[in-house]
């Protein structure tokens, strides 16, 4: 009877361990899936580093400093001095009987531009008889009261009113004969034509009226506007954060589309004060003597010399790769290798153009390989 008892717990006790056993195995399996794998670290070759089997065949130079003025490059165009643009006014209001000249067309000081008829010519010959006609009687009114005065016949008030009107109708005759002289007519040849002359030379930069047309005086538009074209403006767009390195009286240096092989000398007049809102620009003026080729509304590109030094990095110009659009050159590694570095490069030095500046990537002291292209060459084989 004992022993049925006891042989039920054991049996259960048996089970309870063994599940025991199979849930502990379960965890150190599932742990054993889930650690990662060991890290291995694979070192990647270096892809600006070369190996070559005679490094002594490439000689090397030591980039240098250079002092130079600071420079920036800018766009711009070219537009008329509006001081030298002066405008056609005429004097007479009438009708356009004829039109000498044309838009763009270069005209000389005095030249015939066009020729009005007008009712002020008109009516300033009508004032001037008039006047004639009332200083002929005022003389005439002066003789006869002095002559009666000498006789005792007048008083010496008589002739001293008769001395003003004379003197008036005088004033009144040189008036309305200047008024004709002003509108280029003769007051003593009748004419109601106004001939209407250039006031300058230059080029006829706009036009207003054609045959047929109405011209009032003194009021815009202006019949014409003749432009003193000797010298110009060159307007540029200098963006803001550039706006600090441009000063008054800076020179630059202007070249043209048109003349690529031709530099203008100019010097820097104005800088805006107001800036584009959208483009963040600001408006620099150039002025430059034009030898008679610049056209208005030409593109140009303006270079501005600063009026400090700065020290430039110098390097052979052979020493400089260019590949895809940015420039490299090599530098001696240990182990006769070659690093090649990416540079920002500059412009050639105007006293040797031997030599080429370097904005960024190397500084002076640095040994570069002085032929970068034929390196590259055997490299590449």
């Amino acid at each position: 009877m004992k022993n049925n008892t006891l042989k039920p717990a054991l049996l259960l006790a048996a089970i309870a361990w063994l599940l025991s056993l199979a849930a502990c195995s379960s965890v150190h399996a599932d742990a054993s899936a889930e650690a990662p794998p060991e890290a291995k670290v694979v070192p990647f070759p270096d892809a600006a580093l070369f190996s070559v089997d005679h490094p002594e065949q490439f000689p090397l130079a030591a980039a240098t400093e250079h002092s130079a003025t600071s420079e920036l490059v800018v766009t711009g165009s070219v537009t008329p001095d509006v001081s030298r643009n002066v405008p056609v006014v005429s004097l007479a209001s009438g009708r356009v009987m004829a039109v000498h000249t044309r838009l763009g067309d270069t005209v000389q000081k005095g030249q015939l531009l066009m020729t009005i008829r007008s009712d002020d010519v008109s009516g300033g010959y009508s004032t001037y008889k008039m006047a004639v006609a009332d200083e002929i009687l005022a003389r005439a009114q002066l003789e006869r009261t002095r002559d009666l005065y000498e006789h005792g016949a007048m008083a010496l008030n008589d002739v001293q009113v008769a001395q003003d009107t004379a003197d008036k109708a005088k004033v009144a005759v040189d008036t309305s004969a200047e008024h004709l002289k002003l509108l280029g007519n003769d007051p003593d040849k009748m004419n109601s034509m106004v001939d209407i002359f250039a006031p300058v030379s230059g080029v006829v930069t706009d036009q207003q009226i054609t045959t047929g047309s109405l011209v009032q005086a003194y009021s815009t538009p202006y019949p014409f506007t003749i432009s003193d074209l000797s010298a110009t403006w060159i307007v540029c767009d200098v963006y803001e954060n550039d706006l600090a390195n441009v000063r008054l009286g800076d020179a630059a240096d202007i070249s043209l589309n048109a003349y690529p092989d031709r530099m203008f000398k100019g010097k820097v007049s104005n800088i805006g004060a107001i800036l584009d809102p959208s483009l963040r620009t600001g408006k620099v003026r150039i002025e430059v003597e034009n030898p008679g080729i610049m056209r208005l509304g030409m593109f140009a590109r303006a270079t501005f010399h600063g009026q400090t030094k700065e020290m430039h990095t110098i390097v052979p110009a052979s020493a400089v790769l260019h590949m895809h659009d940015r420039d490299f050159v090599y530098v001696p590694a240990p182990d006769k290798k070659f690093r090649r570095v990416e540079v920002l490069g500059g412009d050639l030095v105007q006293e040797n153009t031997n030599l080429q500046e370097i904005r960024s990537g190397i500084e002076p002291g640095q040994q570069v390989v002085t032929n970068a292209l034929v390196l590259d060459h055997v490299l590449g084989q």
